[in-house]
């Protein structure tokens, strides 16, 4: 994470696709929220969950299917999807898929 401050770089070179796999990478922990880098590889997915904040999914590379309360949402390069706090939701990538998770936390006032 620290390397990455003050710099320029290709998001989606952050991370790699691994064949059967998901896999994470934190880019910035905050108490306010956290910046995760996602890659996913054809088939694989994060099963129905909830969460107790807002949550932003925005696509880098690739399509996936993000259902939440049931419905279903395609999902592709360069477009995003709001994830309504404590509403189930999950994903399963129909193509090679990379994503980058914004989660805000709410603060007590």
């Amino acid at each position: 994470m620290e390397d990455l401050k003050g710099t320029s770089v290709n998001i989606t070179d952050l991370i790699k696709i691994q064949e059967g796999a998901v896999i994470s990478r934190e880019i910035l922990k905050k108490k306010t929220g956290t910046v995760t880098l996602f890659a996913f590889d054809a088939g694989q997915g994060l099963s129905e969950h909830t969460a107790p904040f807002d949550a932003i999914v925005y696509c880098l590379e690739g399509e996936a299917e993000i259902t939440i309360s049931g419905n279903p949402l395609l999902i592709k390069s360069k477009e995003m999807v709001i994830m309504p706090a404590d509403k189930p939701h999950s994903l399963k990538a129909l193509k090679p898929f990379k994503m980058l998770l914004i989660m805000i936390r709410d603060m007590p006032a």
